[in-house]
């Protein structure tokens, strides 16, 4: 395969791109609702459960409130779904070298302004539709965004630093598939820890469900969604179940490999990570805004810190 406009395409569209990352979103996400029905005692959903609620919602009709701003309550569904699939090709592309397409745009710099991207628009997108709840929930996610970006921004660092002070996603993989994981030092396995937490955070899972707090402001910043729209933001949240493993894969747990063996050891830390993350979300009741603030900047951000110490310091 080669840079051509044809292939690119595929890779945004199909592999590793929408098709790929949605339906694997789609299916982690059945079965994250699946172990959360066991644990609360419940049969749960049906395997297609997801696939069947998207595409109800995409033959709804879109309401749209009268004071609304309409056309920033269009467009911000799309913009997030967008960036949140340009997410998946850029780190797809760096994981799967297979493809044979140069990832150009690969740099983790780029990755992380479009992770941001998908928190501006909920934000923006809460805030058109005039709605009281929307608007607090649109406000508790700057919050969020507030809390965990710093610690991120951090944990992404040490990556770069042990990789040589590199930002391309490319350089920082083929570092570990040469000299090992950097989850294997100290400071590698610290910023894990601590970036699994943000990547929680960032998808707004329990305990840092904050902004959709159902029992408070009635699902926040979606509530006046429906119809395409909706489930562009569904799509959305169900494709970040792949894009955040995989942005740790990359950024410590050296990449994947498609040989023999390796294949199998590659799905496994894909399964943990997903397996982790749905733990952590049943496990532990919401929190408050204030305490997530704390739990970040107080004790989440110095403990990053520390790890890019000990980075620059070779631990």
């Amino acid at each position: 395969m080669s840079n051509t406009p044809g292939w690119l395409a595929f890779a945004v569209l199909v592999f590793p791109g929408l098709l790929f990352s949605g339906v694997v979103g789609l299916v982690i996400g059945w079965v994250d609702r699946k172990v959360s029905a066991r644990v609360q005692y419940r049969v749960g959903p049906p395997f297609f459960q997801n696939f069947n609620d998207f595409f109800k919602l995409l033959g709804k009709e879109t309401i749209i409130v009268q004071n609304s701003v309409r056309s920033l309550f269009i467009l911000a569904p799309l913009i997030a779904l967008s960036s949140t699939v340009l997410i998946a090709t850029l780190v797809g592309l760096s994981l799967f070298p297979q493809l044979g397409i140069t990832n150009r745009y690969g740099d983790l710099i780029v990755i992380m302004y479009l992770m941001m991207i998908f928190s501006i628009t909920l934000i923006l997108g809460g805030s058109a539709t005039g709605n009281v709840y929307s608007s607090l929930g649109a406000g508790r996610e700057i919050k969020l965004l507030l809390a965990d970006e710093l610690a991120f921004i951090l944990v992404c660092l040490v990556a770069v630093i042990k990789a040589g002070y590199t930002f391309k996603l490319d350089a920082i993989i083929a570092a570990q598939q040469s000299n090992g994981m950097f989850f294997n030092s100290v400071s590698g396995a610290m910023a894990t820890i601590v970036g699994l937490l943000c990547m929680q955070a960032k998808m707004a899972l329990p305990p840092f469900h904050i902004p959709e707090a159902e029992t408070e402001i009635v699902e926040g910043p979606l509530m006046e969604y429906s119809g395409p729209l909706l489930g562009f933001w569904k799509l959305t949240q169900a494709i970040f179940w792949v894009v955040m493993p995989f942005v740790l894969i990359a950024l410590f747990l050296g990449g994947f490999k498609w040989q023999g063996i390796e294949i199998l050891w590659s799905l496994l830390k894909y399964i943990v990570i997903v397996v982790l993350m749905i733990l952590i979300k049943n496990t532990n009741p919401r929190i408050r805004i204030d305490t997530a603030l704390h739990f970040f900047w107080k004790i989440l951000a110095p403990l990053a810190l520390l790890a890019i110490i000990l980075a620059v310091l070779g631990a």
